[in-house]
């Protein structure tokens, strides 16, 4: 972090009285908005969303504002700063701001980092991201340290900012959105965990989802680490994108775990342990964390069996390279639930790792078009309106030993709020069948 800028911020009240906009009204979006507040803006908050009411202004001054409704340029008028949240792409913004400088659009996470001198371990990739955050977090908390663990998933780190309370560590989980945004982020350890298909729903293309991801490692030091994912050596150059030491892991060295199974889970578990290394931590306590560590829900995890038949629940499965890190964690025959918001990527793609394991596909919902012509020729296959056709179908025509996986590659928005509702109505769907 530049540290004479953060000196700017603070001591010359950079942000008094100038108008900071604020885009998206979600919990980043209040927590940069209470953030901008104590740091005497006057804030503006923007919202696609009509239903949202002005209760939201409450504490923010009596010239707090809020304007709702489709992008225009007049919400972004006059602004001095616009802060974004994950969910709203910046490419709708930028036709709004004219000839406003591009360094004027930041990330909450870029805003709270400012005043976050605590030492930072970043997690990013396309897969993994929330399990290596949790499983770091867990590790370092059973070694004695206090952790904050949030930003994209948990608490926003502004309200970490805002709180009191102060932590030995913070563990941050980053997305492309907010890092597509920071300038002056600088992680002491950064993570890649992979990079594959996904958000084409949001970024423009690849090249754009991966520069974004790869900023984690722009400010970065010689003095700080940047571990990298060994399957992407021949893709990715770190003398281009940072000083950082590298480091490199793949997975090999861990021996398989009960409690994270597959080879991408030994892959995330050699990455946490290369960013505790690097803290001191020595690998008995590492260990023994590990060994307590139980897997976060809907991520590959067994929630049930009925008639000698295993439920598999991975409905955080949400892109391609999840479905084929989920099959890899189990034997065959497995009955395999596609199905919902198509994220981008190539189908056919995953055939390699689908036959001689996949004894059948139930897609459902939406998402039909994407899956069904790639695989028709080399799996049976049906499509289901609703969740619970699909998995009744599955069922009925599995046997003891076997196993009904829903990894469904896609988001879940065509039919339920989040995958974790997708992975609760899936819990629900075996219950009733035993």
């Amino acid at each position: 972090m530049d540290s004479e800028f953060v000196k700017q911020v603070t001591k010359t009240r950079m942000f008094t009285n100038r108008l900071a906009v604020v885009a998206g009204a979600g919990r980043s979006g209040i927590a940069a908005a209470k953030l901008l507040y104590a740091l005497g803006a006057i804030v503006r908050i923007v919202d696609e969303n009509t239903n949202v009411t002005e209760e939201l202004l409450q504490g923010l001054g009596r010239h707090a504002q809020l304007m709702t409704g489709p992008v225009c340029p007049e919400q972004f008028q006059d602004a001095e700063v616009i802060v974004t949240s994950p969910g709203v792409p910046v490419s709708k913004i930028k036709p709004m701001l004219g000839n406003m400088s591009e360094r004027k659009i930041i990330s909450e996470l870029e805003l709270a980092s400012w005043f976050a001198d605590e030492p930072k371990i970043a997690i990013t990739g396309t897969n993994g991201k929330t399990t290596t955050t949790a499983l770091i977090t867990h590790i370092l908390e059973q070694s004695g340290k206090t952790v904050f663990a949030g930003a994209n998933y948990g608490p926003p780190l502004s309200e970490y900012i805002l709180d009191k309370e102060r932590c030995d560590v913070l563990v941050l989980e980053v997305s492309s959105f907010q890092l597509q945004n920071c300038h002056l982020f600088r992680p002491d350890i950064a993570i890649l965990l992979n990079i594959s298909a996904n958000h084409l729903d949001y970024h423009l293309d690849m090249d754009e989802y991966v520069a974004a991801k790869l900023k984690i490692f722009a400010r970065q030091t010689p003095e700080n680490l940047a571990i990298l994912p060994a399957s992407m050596r021949d893709e990715l150059n770190p003398d281009e994108f940072t000083k950082a030491e590298t480091k490199w892991f793949d997975g090999k060295t861990i021996k398989e775990q009960a409690n994270l199974p597959g080879i991408h889970n030994r892959s995330n578990i050699e990455a946490a342990w290369l960013a505790l290394e690097k803290f001191g931590m020595s690998r008995e306590v590492f260990q023994a964390g590990l060994d307590t560590f139980k897997g976060k829900p809907h991520r590959i995890e067994k929630i049930g069996s009925v008639n000698g038949i295993t439920f598999i629940d991975d409905s955080k499965g949400t892109n391609l390279d999840a479905v084929i890190a989920a099959l890899g964690s189990f034997d065959g025959p497995i009955r395999l639930l596609l199905g919902g918001v198509f994220k981008g990527g190539n189908v056919a793609e995953m055939i390699p790792a689908m036959k001689g394991k996949v004894a059948e596909i139930a897609l459902f919902g939406a998402g039909r078009e994407h899956f069904e012509g790639p695989l028709y020729n080399d799996f049976k296959i049906s499509w289901h309106e609703n969740l619970e056709k699909a998995v009744r179908t599955l069922f009925a025509s599995s046997a003891a030993g076997e196993t009904i996986l829903l990894s469904p590659g896609t988001a879940s928005f065509d039919a339920y709020k989040g995958y974790a509702a997708r992975g609760d109505d899936f819990k629900r769907i075996m219950e009733d069948l035993s």
